[in-house]
């Protein structure tokens, strides 16, 4: 009876573990045809550790290549050829930004990544006027788009907190920010979107052209085809901003002070609250603001919670108005 045991358990484990092996995993003609696509690009077979990881640090998922696009036609060929594989294939297409989802998102288990900063190679267009905008590669970082756009005295309305992402990256979630109460997240100030399709299609949409797919890809995360490049409203730049940052140790009057803020007529250009884990000490931060040789004012702010809050805000102004500023801003 016990070796007879001993026979299920081998021969359960042999095929769990045969499954696992094969489940996600490619034939070798399949690998074989990726090298055969003609490319502007390269695909890469090896060294792909880097893929298989994101900021969460939660996941990891290894591809078994990465494309490494030169053009966006590259994109659509590697996608095309995924979809003519059938339904029944288990290779799989994750398009990897700069790499900061959460749970894997942009990782594609025994599949393709696609490292879309490598369009970065692209060249951005400002086109600057009554109703200004910049057409970024979805590969681009939004640091880039902001330095491109200065030369022309503009910047996008709406942004995220970090800038080191990619424009198809935060345009796949949200792109929310302390410009948000004011302009709308980052996907309500974009004219006009390039998509590659799950059927390897290049299709330019807006609001009035191809609408289901434009209004579905912005927040879509990546389940209605990649965002190749994005046409992005612009506005005129601040000469000068005046940074605020004020503490709370209590939740009820943070939130209401913030609410009161994105609420009232006439207040900041950006209004942002964050959780602050202090850990060691929010003077100590490299969050924080405030000036060390001025102790009189840091001492106000010493305290053992180990939760401060925190509201971001920001007044812009001309260099005329840098003497009544002080004024404006309380």
């Amino acid at each position: 009876m016990k070796q007879l045991v001993l026979q299920y358990l081998k021969l359960f484990l042999l095929l769990g573990l045969s499954g696992v092996t094969t489940e996600h995993v490619p034939k070798y003609d399949v690998l074989a045809s990726l090298g055969t696509l003609p490319l502007d690009g390269h695909f890469s077979f090896h060294d792909l550790p880097a893929a298989a990881r994101d900021f969460g640090n939660l996941s990891s998922f290894p591809p078994v290549a990465v494309l490494h696009p030169g053009s966006v036609a590259d994109i659509a060929r590697t996608v095309r050829h995924v979809f003519l594989m059938g339904e029944h294939s288990t290779l799989t297409v994750a398009a990897r930004g700069h790499g900061h989802s959460l749970y894997g998102q942009s990782q594609a288990a025994g599949g393709i990544v696609i490292r879309m900063e490598s369009l970065q190679s692209v060249k951005m267009q400002v086109h600057p006027g009554a109703s200004p905008y910049v057409d970024a590669s979805g590969g681009e970082l939004w640091i880039n788009v902001l330095k491109k756009t200065l030369k022309y005295g503009l910047a996008p309305k709406s942004w995220t907190d970090y800038l080191h992402l990619t424009v198809g990256g935060t345009l796949s979630n949200a792109g929310v920010s302390g410009q948000t109460f004011r302009h709308g997240p980052q996907i309500s100030n974009v004219n006009e979107l390039e998509i590659v399709t799950g059927r390897g299609d290049i299709i330019t949409c807006s609001p009035e052209q191809n609408s289901d797919l434009f209004h579905a890809a912005l927040g879509g995360l990546g389940q209605f085809g990649i965002i190749t490049r994005a046409r992005i409203a612009l506005e005129p730049a601040p000469q000068m901003v005046r940074w605020i940052r004020v503490l709370y140790l209590d939740f009820v009057s943070f939130t209401e002070d913030q609410e009161m803020l994105i609420s009232a007529e006439k207040t900041f250009d950006y209004i942002e609250g964050f959780v602050s884990i202090n850990r060691t000490g929010i003077l100590n931060n490299w969050r924080s603001s405030f000036n060390p040789q001025d102790p009189e004012r840091a001492s106000q702010f010493e305290t053992d919670r180990k939760v401060l809050f925190c509201l971001e805000m920001t007044k812009n102004f001309n260099p005329e108005e840098a003497d009544i500023m002080e004024q404006v801003s309380q």
